[in-house]
């Protein structure tokens, strides 16, 4: 018994449940999820220790430096004591950093107790701000970098009872202006209201009623089904996901989903403002961000529903779209140089179905700073696509989170790091790092922000850094073997994060301002940090979030010369 949860036995608990599954449903390979690689096979180290990039491999390998440190069933992925208080760390050979120091204690100020139980953290803790407005909420996509944080600490409970906690939210009827909304839709938020006469704890949930924009969150679901997963596989105990009403959440929120309509593509339809670009940027119809955690979370739900009753359909209906997800992906929304020419020669008005340009994409709508910002080496996954339209900004998240689901090919991966490289003062600058790039300014911005004063240009999501990125930039590093990007990351996120009072985000071309309404102690910027530091400590942290790449699902793009 660990912190009141039980652990499997040994590893031959998950061989069997994966057993029960048809072998037809298992197309999408996902045996080698549960066993992640060589990531997750090292011993843990204790997280105080001090480990240079000479003890990683190019790989991600680590060199086993405390003999005596135990594994948990799922190789590597055991509790790791310590850590959180200065006593633990003072009995410690070596002093972590200080800025390590002082986001375990902003990380736990941060947290939420529901009837004496801990079940979040809160979005910021910003006491110099009057105006609280939704930042004393526990945001379900806030809360994921702190749960992770958590866990890599070897501290389930409070992750569990957010699992569950908002679990039950998702059952709530859900109305905005007399409609009634999905039943799989997730929270946005919730805020415990504590009653001190009454000795009484109450929850109030958001559903996108209270929201800016009244926007539903597309992605809290997506976000819940990837944490259920990371809870597993840090525990090593499935019990909590093969609970009926876990199994029933997944099969809300994947239900709504994957259900028929009009469209003609395997995207998913969605809004502007329902993900972290939680604001109107134009990213309505099927951004990257969207695509990108739709499809982690199906490969994640694929080995956590159990083959029975309406499992077993919505199981095959898992695999037949990720098969179709992951050839649009990577066919129509990557880009690199070859395919930018490609693209610059098309011809429009091509019918039937051997039109090369099946977007009827204008050439003309090739923006013009894309020319000099698309280096020789390196791609990414451009924001949007639908008909003659192409977003070719950059998001951040969603091309990282491609990179852990394995929407990315093991080439496309390599390409998005080197890319990173080769626009490092773009992308990341002095703050990482930019959710967004470029930003849009002048007629484009009152056009499609409807004149947001907070996203005028480099700012906010409109080309402003966000620090909280830096956790999944290191983990795209780590996976990718470029250890040495995210350290060069990290390293400059310590010089200000901790002196600036952990702002939301940073302003600026280069990132160099304090964002104009950005604020601090920002939760997820705190965690953001602890995660990412951890993770490059030890990469065996890897493999609570990121899959390995399914085999089964051919990559259906040529070799480009920004491959080699």
């Amino acid at each position: 018994m660990e912190n009141g949860i039980k652990r499997s036995p040994s590893s031959d608990k998950m061989d069997s449940e994966m057993k029960k599954t048809p072998s037809s449903l298992f197309s999408i390979t996902e045996l080698d999820d549960f066993y992640f690689s060589h990531l997750s096979r090292t011993p843990r180290l204790n997280i105080e220790r001090k480990i240079s990039l000479d003890d990683c491999s190019i790989s991600g390998n680590l060199r086993q430096v405390d003999s005596h440190e135990s594994m948990s069933p799922m190789g590597g992925l055991g509790h790791r004591a310590g850590f959180d208080t200065p006593r633990s760390i003072s009995d410690n050979l070596f002093e972590p950093h200080p800025t390590v120091v002082a986001a375990w204690e902003s990380l736990r100020k941060s947290m939420v107790y529901f009837r004496g139980q801990p079940v979040g953290t809160v979005a910021a803790c910003d006491t110099a701000t009057e105006e609280a407005l939704n930042y004393d909420q526990v945001f379900v996509r806030d809360f994921v970098p702190s749960a992770l944080a958590f866990l890599m600490n070897g501290e389930y409970d409070i992750v569990k009872n957010f699992l569950l906690k908002t679990l039950q939210l998702q059952s709530w009827e859900k109305k905005i202006d007399r409609f009634k909304l999905g039943e799989g839709v997730m929270p946005a938020s919730f805020k415990v209201l504590h009653d001190s006469n009454r000795k009484t704890d109450t929850i109030l949930a958001d559903f996108g009623e209270s929201a800016i924009g009244r926007v539903a969150p597309v992605d809290s679901g997506f976000w819940w089904i990837i944490l259920l997963r990371a809870y597993t596989r840090s525990t090593g105990d499935s019990t909590l996901s093969e609970t009926p009403d876990c199994q029933r959440g997944m099969q809300l929120v994947l239900s709504l989903c994957l259900s028929e309509g009009f469209d003609t593509f395997p995207t998913l339809l969605c809004t502007d403002g329902c993900c972290m670009i939680d604001r109107r940027m134009g990213i309505y119809g099927y951004p990257i961000e969207i695509q990108s955690l739709f499809f982690m979370a199906l490969r994640c739900a694929l080995v956590m529903l159990k083959p029975e009753g309406e499992g077993k359909e919505l199981l095959e209906r898992i695999v037949t779209r990720l098969h179709a997800l992951s050839y649009h992906m990577r066919s129509y929304f990557w880009l690199d140089f070859q395919q930018l020419n490609v693209i610059y020669r098309y011809k429009t008005e091509e019918y039937s179905h051997t039109a090369v340009n099946k977007f009827n994409v204008i050439p003309d709508s090739i923006p013009d700073w894309l020319f000099d910002f698309m280096p020789n080496r390196g791609g990414y996954f451009i924001g949007n696509v639908s008909p003659s339209r192409m977003d070719f900004r950059w998001f951040a998240l969603g091309n990282c989170v491609a990179i852990l689901a394995s929407l990315a090919t093991p080439e496309q991966s390599l390409a998005i790091m080197d890319l990173i490289e080769e626009r490092w003062e773009e992308l990341v600058g002095e703050m990482p790092l930019k959710a967004c790039f470029p930003a849009i300014d002048g007629h484009e911005w009152k056009t499609v922000t409807g004149c947001d004063p907070k996203n005028t240009r480099w700012s906010y999501h409109n080309g402003g850094s966000w620090p909280v990125l830096l956790w999944l930039l290191t983990a795209a590093c780590i996976k990718t073997g470029r250890p040495h990007i995210a350290k060069k990351a990290i390293d400059l996120a310590e010089k200000r994060l901790l002196k600036d009072g952990w702002p939301e985000y940073y302003d600026g071309k280069l990132g160099r301002y304090i964002g104009k309404q950005s604020r601090k102690y920002q939760t997820w910027s705190v965690a953001g940090y602890l995660v990412a530091k951890m993770m490059l400590e030890d990469p065996s942290n890897l493999g609570m979030i990121a899959l390995e790449e399914d085999r089964a699902i051919k990559p259906v793009i040529k070799r480009s010369s920004s491959w080699t």
